[in-house]
């Protein structure tokens, strides 16, 4: 058996170990915008309601719906599957955009939605809701604008080398982009 890898109970070898870690953290490249846009508008909804309803509940959801996507991509978050599997296909033809900046972007969100959590349970309400209003206008940008803020983030950092280049060519490299 080569070395790394791993025998299944069939005695087929598997797929590296280490690779396979890889894939369960992997994050799309290229990334349909559609999808993105709409799982920002289920997240402005959510957002909005917990606003509205005042319950920290919502933030820890919000939070995890985050970090969901941060980690796994869209194959676990229950909005992000929603906007890729069953809401995009219906609005046309993928419109596909650089995933890192998008990756950021949730990171973003991850790093509010949590502070938010931390500051509602520790008493710190109005901060919380603050910062949950800032993920609302960020929210409301991308879905219903199509401006990413954490992607233009992305770009300020990587333009001043915070951000190798190599981390996102078709960021740097306009005739890498598709239309």
């Amino acid at each position: 058996m080569a070395q790394g890898k791993q025998a299944d109970t069939a005695g087929f070898t598997a797929a590296p170990a280490g690779s396979r870690w890889r894939a369960a953290f992997a994050f799309p490249n290229p990334v349909n915008e559609y999808a993105a846009r709409i799982t920002a508008g289920l997240v402005v909804l959510a957002a909005v309601a917990t606003l509205l309803s005042g319950l920290g509940g919502g933030l820890v959801l919000i939070a995890a719906g985050f970090w969901l996507r941060v980690l796994f991509g869209p194959r676990i978050s229950p909005f992000a599957v929603l906007s890729v599997k069953l809401l995009a296909p219906r609005v046309g033809p993928a419109k596909l955009v650089p995933g890192p900046p998008k990756r950021f972007a949730q990171g973003i969100g991850a790093a509010l939605s949590t502070a938010a959590v931390v500051l509602f349970f520790a008493g710190f309400a109005l901060g919380a809701w603050i910062l949950l209003a800032l993920l609302i206008v960020a929210a409301s940008l991308e879905s219903f604008a199509g401006f990413c803020l954490g992607c233009a983030i992305f770009g300020f950092l990587q333009k001043h080398g915070l951000i190798p280049e190599d981390v996102c060519e078709a960021c740097n490299n306009i005739a890498l982009r598709r239309v």
